[in-house]
């Protein structure tokens, strides 16, 4: 098939959003290995769970001031939207096949919700081996021990489920949808119409996600010295 001379090449992930997108992915595969090797592996379990921390708290903050697709304001929909992707519609200019759709969005909000709260009962579970987080003491035995009935068990289970889903909905955008999401998030075009809102990704926009990921890592670094 020719490709359609009509289209161009559109920054749509910034550099910034891909580099979060694959490293948060690394830091939670490793935290799945290392707790299951238990021991000494335990000290980089939290190690890697600070880094969670910090990641997490700059997707936050690059919600607002990252690229135009990065930005939370261009994936919260209301329920029409939805609905109206789920009966087949692409939306105004087929924005919901841009950046993310509105089931993609609410897949996006449920892994960074539910890894939050991941990270969260980390940072105050006890497993009465070896193992504290580092906000243990600031909390009491009762909900250190509902945090780490969670941390271990539902919690791991609901992001493998999530991540199960995620690895599905990408082949199947690929194979039914001819639809690639995946390769976007390596280089981060897309070939779209000319006039579509490009993210901007510049030096000086990778250099306000560097600063803003430096004071999300101070502040997971402090976090895990609260319990030295």
């Amino acid at each position: 098939m020719e490709p359609d001379s009509s289209l161009r090449r559109v920054r749509v992930w910034d550099l910034p959003t891909r580099l979060f997108h694959w490293s948060l992915a690394v830091a939670v595969a490793a935290s799945f290995v290392t707790a299951k090797l238990g021991g000494n592996a335990m000290a980089w379990h939290l190690r890697l769970g600070l880094l969670a921390l910090a990641l997490l708290a700059f997707r936050v903050l690059w919600g607002f001031f990252g690229g135009h697709w990065s930005r939370f304001a261009s994936f919260i929909y209301l329920p029409a939207s939805l609905r109206d992707y789920l009966r087949g519609s692409s939306g105004p200019g087929g924005r919901f096949e841009i950046g993310h759709s509105p089931l993609g969005a609410l897949a996006v909000f449920a892994m960074l919700g539910l890894l939050a709260v991941q990270v969260a009962t980390g940072l105050v579970a006890d497993d009465e081996v070896a193992t504290v987080g580092p906000l243990n003491r600031f909390v009491s035995s009762a909900l250190a021990a509902r945090a780490s009935a969670w941390h271990s068990h539902w919690g791991q289970w609901l992001i493998f489920a999530l991540v199960g889903t995620h690895v599905v909905a990408v082949l199947y955008y690929l194979r039914v949808r001819k639809n690639d999401i995946l390769r976007p998030m390596l280089h981060g075009d897309k070939p779209l119409p000319p006039d579509t809102t490009a993210s901007a990704d510049g030096w000086a926009r990778r250099l306000l996600a560097l600063a803003l990921f430096g004071a999300t890592a101070t502040l997971a670094w402090w976090v895990g010295q609260l319990g030295q």
